[in-house]
């Protein structure tokens, strides 16, 4: 809570009135201008206390008219009423008047964002632009100069774009920033700077015209308005230009690029006309007016809304107190506003949390007034936050923001009311009393018997006996703070701190080093002082002796506490081993973090009120679950005071506020071993409230006594029973239960028990709580405590003990804490809150919400409210029950219900209900509505409506109604109608009952057919026994799954169609012998499938297989795989071979290869496989089989089966059979094989090189074969003669280009060879010789080598060997025509014709 302190300015004698208030927006400087009707006028400067500033008075003859300060500079300018401008320098006081420009009175002035420019403007329409300097001092003559020649009204700058900060930048790249760093960077793009300030302003005339003047101060209308223009504003956020008339109208214009303006908005202002409107302009587009009226009208034009705020008279406010002007400070988001009976009224901006934003006006929250007397006619914020000046038309005053200063030590409290008074509460007599100070009260100190006040530069002492206060001195002093501690006074001067008496007089001085800086905080517990000083040093001092003497040596808190900027607050512990400090980060910001020194130990923690953790080194395990319920409670805090406790060393309290909130909390805690807050004392910390307005009270009470919650109904305890909580609590909270219980095992008061059960809530402390409880004999809360056990979350546990001891709001936050929905649901139902418990389980607890709302129409039911107890029942989905029941008592509402529900089970109800009442029509008819057909039955049954109800069973087939039917013809000995709604029942153990004993024997076998298997063997059993119809029974043994005894009775009676049939359901799960039987049974009547795969079933394979064989009978894959025995145990793995390889003998002989190779290869026999899979001549699972089971064997088979394909046309049939011989270990086989390739490629092709390639691998791989006995000699000796001979051949081929002689001689001598033709065709050679003497044009030698080839090769077509060119040349140079030669050949093949069909 804060008071505002009134400074009334030191003004000469010889000012007028105060006419106008300016505060500079950087300085604490206030301009004042006065005026008087004889003496003329004054401009005089005040500092933030109203001292005086001689050297900047200003006298005129004339009236000032208009102030403004330079925005940055402490330059004043001044516009008088003859048209003189001035120039005023603080503090130096030097005036610099303007060159006559203006002859008017001055109406305008206004300084650029920066100050670069000045203008100014009087009442004939003439306007100046004038250049200043970086140090605010005018540069010659005014720039520009225009006339309007309409008086001037206003005028705004416009703000420049947004652009880059460039000292916000640089700042961000000395602190680190990589991006700021890279915006400066060379290599990236040229830094965009948009100019440093806006040179452009808009200037308002009386005849509602505004002018626009561009940088280059060149004037161009802008847009006019009807009236006068009063205000003119800029809106930065839409770029729009706000124009206000005299005539109270608003218009809003948005500004074009190019020029002109487009109005998009206009309104009226609603107001009390005849008044002079004071408008305030925010910078969050605000419109606040004052008209003098009652209120504060508001407009939002960003959002469009509008609103006011009203005077509260609860808060000191007369009926009929006008507002007559206002003023708003952004920073502190206060709105503050000067009435008409001299009071000033703040308005602080809070939000709500829950609040709708667009309810704007509850966000406005009304304080206190301030009273200042007179008529408030202006007011305005100052630089300093904390000042305000206000013009109440005599003086002017500057109210100082003060918070309110309160002390409480040994029993006596003082708290602030005013800048000068005191309220004066002593708790040990409960006395209250009033101290009216002459000094303004800037800081109070209480002892048990004294009350020191201090303004800063004056200390008073008043010493308190009884209820009479005494002043025992008075002296000056400069300390801005000050402690007592018995009869002296403690105040601080530059590195020292003054031990004083009441009367001043310095008694000792405790000096500090340069080092340890100057002292700047003080304060006293017990016999201790500690002192902070503002190099964050502390010093602690024992004053229990005639003098102070040092308890420690400095301490550096700047070496342990990392970011400290300076100490806000120290404070000692009673016996002086505790400090706790309060410090402000580098930033200025106050830290979150409480820091504790611990002097013996010479350590410093902290406990965390941000996160609600206290430091790493002083957390305990054991607490984890208090932190986890606590931590939340204090998470998100900042500390702004603490205190300890004067008796209890261990005790420590400390205020906390949320962050960015007004409310506060506090908190105790017990040293050491700071953790998460454990409450344990009774005397309360000190909460000022404010007092009622309104009722006059001579000592108002602003101190209330709290006890802390671990000792409420311990207020008036002994002093033995509090020392025990308090040493429970702190042995509790460092977690030594057995000192814990030593300090309490000798309490005997309940309530104090109890007391500690409840703090056992708080700590989660369930051990505790059990001894607690045992000792208070509360058997029920022990029961319900034992029971929650069997939770497995230790906060619902707790939670049940805080509803045993009554402590809902904590048994509340346990549940939701632990997300025990289902707790807290079945907890909001017991306490009676069921509203909560609906929500709970309609977002939580969903699971559970029928039975909420089932409880809760129980509720409302047990209460009366039966209308509504019906809809929950019906949200329950109960109501088809609970709601008849429910108004059973009201029949005719009752009817009412069934039939506007409309629903079949309430029908039911109702229906039975009449039926009750004998009302046997009405009950037939709701029946057919629920649909029941069983009772329609029963009931027309019971009135004798048989055929009624044969009809309804026959129709809707109902089965209780059809089996309630057919029991009532069984007892009317209709057997034909009882056996037929039995059937329609199937309730066919009854109808079979009925046939049995009536013998209908043609209707037994449909139904038992029908039934269950029970039924069918009793069936089959009655036709067995009667020795008819032995088929039936047969058929239905076989039904009921008794396949022996169908079986027997089918041979016995030798019913072969039923035998065939059951047969069919064999399967290798029957028994041996019975499917050996009917397999003899399928033989005899020549039905070999059938008994095959009996056979099998039974496990015969050899006689299956022997049987298929005989019979010719096709093994299918399914049968094969059948009698393939995996089982060991079956056969042994030799007869299992034996059964695979007969198998595949009979798939052979079949034609069934695949299946063959199949199960040879199961049998392990890999070569027979490979035999049947080649008879298959399938060439893709040959060479599959033979590269999956790599044998030689099998790759030389899998290469003689390929080498009787087509393999000169396909490549890889030709690489894979070269492949499998070399797998195989072959080389004689691949040999003949390349010899072969070699023939081909001779006969075919006439490519003798390729066979030579061919015969060289061939011979390769002869030469590899292993010969024992000297067979490949021979062979590979005549491959090396018939690969010379092509060697030779080839050769004479190549030779030919360059030297066709030896080529022919060559060709001459193979042709002399011996055995040349295997070798070499005698074909190919004739046939060069030939081209070579055709190409040569030696015919007749050519010739005469044809007839040699013709001899050679009598039954040759010579075409095969010589071209047809060839032929053409020489046929030209003989003269012989070709076809003599053609049809000698012709004629001799013709003879080898014959002569072959003749050898035929």
């Amino acid at each position: 809570m804060a008071v505002y302190f009134d400074h009334r300015i030191e003004a000469p004698d010889s000012n007028g009135l105060p006419s106008q208030v300016n505060w500079h927006s950087a300085l604490p400087v206030l301009a004042v201008a006065s005026s008087s009707s004889t003496t003329g006028g004054t401009v005089d400067l005040y500092l933030q206390q109203g001292e005086f500033v001689e050297s900047c008075h200003v006298g005129r003859p004339h009236q000032p008219t208009v102030l403004r300060w330079h925005p940055l500079k402490p330059v004043l300018a001044v516009g008088w009423e003859n048209g003189e401008v001035m120039v005023l320098t603080h503090p130096s006081g030097d005036q610099t008047v303007l060159s006559s420009t203006h002859l008017a009175a001055i109406t305008v002035i206004e300084w650029s964002s920066s100050g670069s420019r000045l203008v100014t403007g009087d009442q004939a329409g003439v306007l100046a632009v004038w250049k200043v300097d970086p140090r605010g001092r005018l540069q010659g003559n005014h720039l520009v100069k225009h006339e309007y020649h309409k008086p001037l009204t206003c005028c705004t700058f416009r703000p420049t774009s947004p652009g880059v900060d460039v000292a916000k930048l640089a700042r961000a790249s000395v602190s680190g920033d990589d991006n700021a760093l890279d915006m400066f960077s060379w290599k990236g793009a040229p830094l965009k700077m948009g100019p440093q300030e806006g040179l452009v302003f808009y200037v308002s005339t009386a005849e509602g015209k505004v002018h626009n003047v561009d940088e280059h101060c060149k004037s161009s209308t802008l847009l006019s308005v009807e009236g006068s223009i009063k205000k003119l504003f800029y809106l930065d956020k839409r770029e729009a230009l706000c124009v206000i008339t005299d005539t109270l109208m608003l218009s809003q214009y948005t500004l074009r690029p190019e020029g002109g303006a487009q109005e998009f908005m206009k309104v009226k202002l609603s107001s009390k006309t005849g008044q002079n409107m004071n408008i305030e302009w925010t910078n969050n587009s605000l419109l606040i007016t004052a008209a003098g009226e009652h209120v504060i009208r508001l407009w939002d034009l960003e959002r469009d809304e509008n609103y006011i705020l009203s005077l509260d008279e609860t808060l000191g406010f007369e009926k009929g107190e006008m507002i007559n002007c206002v003023s708003h400070c952004a920073a502190k988001e206060m709105l503050a506003a000067g009435t008409s009976l001299g009071r000033v009224a703040l308005w602080r901006m809070v939000t709500q949390p829950g609040s709708s934003k667009t309810d704007t006006s509850v966000q406005w929250k009304l304080q206190t007034p301030t009273e200042i007397q007179g008529n408030v006619t202006q007011l305005q914020w100052g630089s300093s936050l904390n000042l305000l000046a206000a013009n109440n038309t005599n003086t002017v005053l500057i109210l100082c923001e003060h918070v309110m200063s309160a002390h409480f030590s040994q029993q006596l409290a003082a708290v602030q009311l005013t800048p000068t008074q005191l309220s004066i509460s002593q708790f040990s007599t409960g006395s209250h009393l009033a101290l009216l100070s002459d000094i303004h009260i800037k800081g109070v100190c209480v002892t048990k018997d004294s009350v020191t006040v201090w303004s800063g530069r004056q200390v008073s002492v008043y010493e308190l006996t009884g209820t009479v206060l005494r002043n025992l001195g008075s002296f000056p002093c400069d300390s801005h703070i000050v402690a007592a501690h018995g009869e002296n006074i403690y105040t601080v001067e530059p590195n020292r701190v003054q031990i004083r008496t009441p009367q001043g007089t310095v008694k000792q001085l405790l000096t500090f080093t340069k080092a340890e800086g100057n002292p700047v905080l003080l304060s006293v517990c017990q016999s201790y002082l500690v002192v902070g000083t503002d190099t964050a040093h502390i010093r602690v001092f024992d004053l229990s002796r005639r003098d102070a003497k040092a308890h420690c040596s400095a301490k550096n808190l700047s070496e342990h506490i990392i970011n400290l900027g300076a100490l806000r607050s120290v404070k000692c512990n009673a016996n002086g081993s505790q400090v706790s400090v309060l410090i402000s980060q580098v930033n200025g910001r106050p830290d979150h973090k409480v820091y504790f020194y611990d002097i013996e130990m010479d350590t410093v923690t902290h406990f965390d009120f941000f996160t609600g953790r206290p430091s790493s080194g002083i957390s305990h395990s054991e607490d984890s679950e208090r932190q986890q319920f606590q931590g939340p409670e204090l998470s998100g805090r900042c500390p702004v005071s603490h205190f300890w406790d004067e008796s209890e060393p261990r005790l420590f309290v400390c205020e906390t506020v949320p962050i960015s909130s007004d409310s506060s909390s506090v908190t105790s805690m017990d040293m050491p071993g700071e953790k998460d807050p454990s409450p344990t004392e009774a005397a309360a910390p000190l909460h000022p409230t404010q007092p009622s307005n309104g009722a006059s009270t001579q000592f108002p009470q602003m101190v209330s006594r709290r006890a802390l919650r671990d000792f409420v109904g311990l207020e008036n305890c002994e002093k033995s029973t509090r020392d025990a909580m308090l040493n429970f609590s702190f042995y509790l909270t460092i977690g030594d239960m057995d000192e814990a219980f030593k300090s309490i095992k000798l309490i005997k008061s309940k309530a104090v028990w109890e007391n500690m059960a409840r703090m056992c809530v708080k700590t989660c402390r369930l051990d505790v709580a059990r001894v607690c409880l045992g000792n208070m004999g509360n058997a029920r809360a022990a029961k319900a405590l034992k029971e929650a056990e069997a939770e497995p979350e230790p906060d619902a546990q707790v939670a049940m003990l805080a509803v045993q001891l009554g402590m809902v709001e904590d048994a509340e936050k346990l549940y939701k804490s632990c997300q025990r929905y289902d707790l807290l649901n079945k907890f909001y139902q017991a306490s009676g809150q069921w509203q909560k418990a609906l929500e709970t389980a309609e977002t939580q607890d969903r699971i559970h919400l029928r039975t909420t709302y089932y409880s809760y129409a129980k509720y409302l039911e047990s209460i009366g409210n039966k209308t509504l107890a019906l809809a929950f029942y019906e949200n329950s989905e109960t109501h088809r029950a609970e709601v008849p029941r429910m108004l059973q008592d009201d029949a005719a509402s009752l009817e009412i219900y069934v039939n506007k529900m409309k629903d079949k089970s309430i029908y039911k109800w109702w229906a039975q209900y009449l039926e009750s009442q004998s009302d046997m029509d009405t009950a037939l008819l709701y029946y057919e509505r629920a649909e029941d057909f069983l009772s329609l039955v029963r009931v027309y049954c019971y009135i004798g409506n048989i055929q009624k109800a044969s009809e309804i069973a026959n129709e809707t087939g109902d089965r209780a109604a059809s089996y309630h039917l057919a029991r009532n013809y069984e007892g009317h000995d209709d057997i034909k109608q009882a056996v037929h709604f039995y059937t329609r029942a199937q309730a066919y153990n009854n109808a079979i009952r009925l046939c049995k004993e009536n013998g209908l024997d043609d209707q037994l076998m449909n139904l038992a057919l029908l039934s269950n298997p029970e039924d069918m063997m009793e069936a089959a059993c009655y036709y067995e026994d009667k020795g008819t119809y032995m088929d039936r029974a047969v058929s239905l043994y076989h039904k009921a799954g008794y396949v022996s005894k169908a079986l027997e009775l089918a041979f016995a009676t030798e019913q072969f169609a039923a035998l065939q049939s059951i047969a069919e359901d064999l399967n290798e799960n029957s028994d041996a012998a019975l499917l050996a039987r009917c397999s003899d049974f399928f033989i005899t009547h020549s039905q070999y499938e059938k008994a095959v795969e009996l056979l099998v079933a039974a496990k015969k394979y050899h006689q299956a297989l022997e049987l298929c064989v005989n019979q010719n009978l096709t093994i299918t894959e399914e049968m094969a795989e059948r009698m393939t025995v995996t089982d060991s145990k079956a056969l042994t793995e030799e007869d299992r071979k034996d059964v695979l390889e007969r198998i595949a003998d009979c798939c052979m002989r079949q034609g069934n290869y695949h299946l063959a190779t199949k199960k040879y290869t199961q049998a392990g026999n890999k070569p027979k496989a490979m035999r049947s899979l080649l008879k298959s001549g399938d060439t893709e699972k040959i060479i599959f089989f033979a590269n999956v089971c790599r044998q030689k064997e099998l790759f030389i088979m899998a290469a003689n089966y390929l080498q009787s394909l087509d393999w000169r046309k396909n490549p890889e049939i030709l690489k894979t059979i070269i492949g499998f011989y070399t797998k195989g270990r072959a080389p004689d086989l691949l040999a003949g094989f390349y010899e072969a390739c070699a023939q081909v490629e001779i006969d075919d092709y006439q490519n003798y090189e390729k066979a030579l390639d061919a015969l060289t691998e061939a011979a390769k791989c002869l030469s590899k074969a292993k010969d024992s006995i000297g067979q490949y000699e021979v062979r590979l000796a005549d491959l090396q003669h018939k690969i010379s001979l092509i060697k030779k051949f080839v050769h004479a081929r190549r030779l030919y280009e360059n030297n066709p002689a030896e080529a022919v001689q060559v060709c001459e001598a193979l042709l002399e060879e011996p055995e040349l033709d295997p070798a070499v065709r005698v074909g190919d050679a004739y046939g060069f010789l030939v081209e070579h003497h055709c190409q040569q044009g030696n015919f007749q030698v050519a010739y005469r080598k044809l007839e040699e080839l013709q001899k050679h090769l009598p039954s040759q077509n010579i075409r095969y060997y010589i071209s047809q060119a060839s032929l053409e040349a020489l046929q030209k140079g003989m003269g012989i025509s070709l076809d003599r030669i053609d049809t000698r050949t012709i004629v001799k093949e013709e003879d080898e014709v014959e002569e072959d069909l003749n050898m035929s």
